[in-house]
């Protein structure tokens, strides 16, 4: 071995040729784990890509069942208040059935809608002098009963047939 040797043994045992050897080796470590971690980033993103693909396949196919089941319930539930609402009305319908089906509640039906009254009995009806006034203003108001009214009605159609 030559001077050039012993140099270059030196040089290989120098702290400057350490860090520079050690530096070189550090570069090839990161450089290799970046190709790793690209290779395993390529990899994960054509992975997303396909599960991004797949969820928007998803959700287009499910989008008009969706509609679908939302609107439906959305009619159960009208017709549903709607037949609560029909309930509710037949009761009311059976109530004033049962109240027809009383003899009394008829009679002041007829007293207070008919101004009927039973023989020997004296009817008396107080006018509102501010509502017979109105009255009499209104177009077609006569001033004189409502039966009197309905058989002139009745009359001037007959004579008008013929």
């Amino acid at each position: 071995m030559g001077n050039d040797a012993k140099v270059k043994d030196r040089d290989r045992f120098s702290t400057a040729a350490r860090l520079k050897v050690l530096g070189e080796q550090t570069a090839a470590r990161v450089y290799r784990s970046q190709n790793k971690r690209q290779a395993r980033r390529s990899r994960l993103t054509g992975r997303a890509a396909l599960l991004a693909l797949v969820l928007c396949s998803l959700i287009v196919a499910l989008a008009y069942p969706m509609r679908q089941y939302v609107s439906q319930r959305a009619d159960i539930s009208d017709q549903q208040r709607k037949a609560a609402d029909a309930q509710q009305a037949v009761e009311r319908l059976r109530d004033e059935k049962a109240r027809l089906q009383d003899d009394a509640y008829i009679e002041k039906l007829a007293r207070e809608h008919l101004h009927m009254q039973f023989p020997g009995e004296t009817g008396f009806t107080v006018v509102d002098p501010d509502a017979a006034n109105k009255r009499r203003e209104d177009k077609g108001a006569t001033g004189r009963a409502w039966h009197s009214n309905l058989w002139d009605g009745v009359d001037k159609a007959d004579r008008s047939a013929n």
